[in-house]
């Protein structure tokens, strides 16, 4: 069997970014930058006043207090366009342009007015309160790179440079196709022998939540012929997701149907816990990730694989999630031959160091404990055995980057 680093390696080998699209900026939160945008001006365009107060020319006031005489104003969105000459002074509010010759601003607090004689109060020091040209950036700067994921203040700043359009790479278009008789939708009648199928809309949560959009297909009975043409119908998308019978038994219909649509088995077993039965296919330019069925199953297989596998097509390394050191709050036993995935639950200290308690029941079925942890344990395969208070590596889900 693969190692978890050996099949993510395949899987992330097989994808490249997608293309790109112009978007809206103020629809460009959460995409993944294509090009570095340029900045279409220089900002600020010249040098502004950073504060409410009086425009001088510092060699005006050798000492104080000194009297100058008021001849304009320059607010916000105005200006004053004469040069300032000797003894004069102009009434300045915050974003004002600086009048031409003042290179200096004496804030309203340090001074009083008599009609058109104000006296400065305070010594002013040549460029104080004044925000020069370019502070922020000039024209044709690129603060934003490619392959950024753009927050709410990265498109703040792309609004600033007058960018109304940002070139980002298109959403991965993933196909999510649950299969199996004993799957009924949440809300439709159960059966004797029925259970409900969460996995396929989590996948579909996820893919969202990573950048991607999903087309969540319905259920497809354990009929050949379905499966065969709904897999044809998720080659159309850029990553087909099947969710159970992926293995090697009489009802595991997903490896045959694959086959006889002309796709080569890249793998379908790899040594971890849980989610052995993972499996990996192409034909030309479709990807199918064949995740297994039970439900927590799919969802640390998702993170490990679907994830990278998305950001890659976004433009990103598509690197396996990061891991933390902390502190075992119990012994463990010696692990098998699989890499484990345990979920667990993470207390912070107010240093920020982490202590991880592993549940105590681990079935895959279960996702009330999955629901209930706040990461994994990450257990390597003949990993020895371990004493509270041992160093041990694990995958904090607060961490993780859209959601989990």
């Amino acid at each position: 069997m693969l190692t978890v680093r050996d099949a993510h390696a395949r899987v992330i080998a097989a994808f490249d970014a997608l293309p790109s699209e112009a978007v809206s900026v103020a629809d460009a939160t959460g995409r993944v930058l294509a090009t570095a945008p340029a900045a279409r001006l220089t900002q600020p365009p010249s040098d502004l006043s950073a504060m409410d107060g009086y425009a001088i020319r510092a060699e005006d006031v050798p000492a104080v207090p000194a009297s100058l005489k008021l001849v304009g104003q320059a607010p916000a969105g105005g200006s004053y366009d004469s040069a300032l000459k000797p003894g004069q002074t102009v009434r300045i509010f915050t974003g004002g342009p600086m009048p031409m010759g003042a290179d200096a601003i004496v804030i309203q607090e340090d001074t009083k007015a008599d009609g058109t004689r104000i006296t400065i109060l305070e010594a002013p020091r040549p460029g104080r309160h004044i925000r020069k040209a370019g502070l922020d950036f000039a024209a044709g700067d690129r603060p934003l790179a490619a392959g950024r994921i753009l927050t709410t203040r990265d498109v703040a700043l792309a609004a600033a440079m007058n960018l109304p359009w940002l070139s980002v790479h298109r959403k991965p278009r993933v196909a999510i196709l649950s299969t199996g008789d004993e799957l009924v939708l949440p809300g439709e009648p159960v059966g004797r022998n029925q259970i409900i199928s969460s996995s396929g809309i989590a996948v579909a949560a996820l893919v969202r939540g990573w950048g991607g959009e999903p087309t969540l297909f319905d259920i497809a009975r354990d009929d050949a012929g379905l499966i065969q043409s709904r897999i044809a119908a998720g080659a159309q998308h850029d990553l087909l997701i099947t969710l159970g019978g992926a293995s090697v038994g009489d009802h595991d219909l997903v490896q045959d149907a694959l086959k006889a649509q002309g796709f080569a088995m890249d793998f379908w077993r790899i040594a971890m816990r849980p989610g052995k039965p993972l499996m990996f296919a192409a034909k030309d330019r479709a990807r199918v990730l064949g995740l297994p069925g039970n439900p927590v199953s799919t969802m640390v297989c998702a993170l490990l694989f679907l994830k990278p596998a998305i950001d890659r097509m976004l433009g990103q390394p598509g690197d396996l999630p990061a891991t933390r050191p902390a502190r075992l709050a119990v012994d463990v036993k010696m692990n098998d031959t699989r890499e484990d995935y345990v979920r667990s639950a993470l207390s912070r200290a107010s240093d920020g160091s982490l202590t991880v308690t592993p549940h105590p029941v681990q079935d895959s079925s279960m996702l009330s404990v999955l629901a209930a942890s706040e990461g994994f344990l990450v257990r390597p395969a003949h990993d020895p055995a371990r004493r509270a208070g041992d160093v041990a590596q694990v995958v904090d889900f607060g961490a993780l980057p859209g959601g989990y």
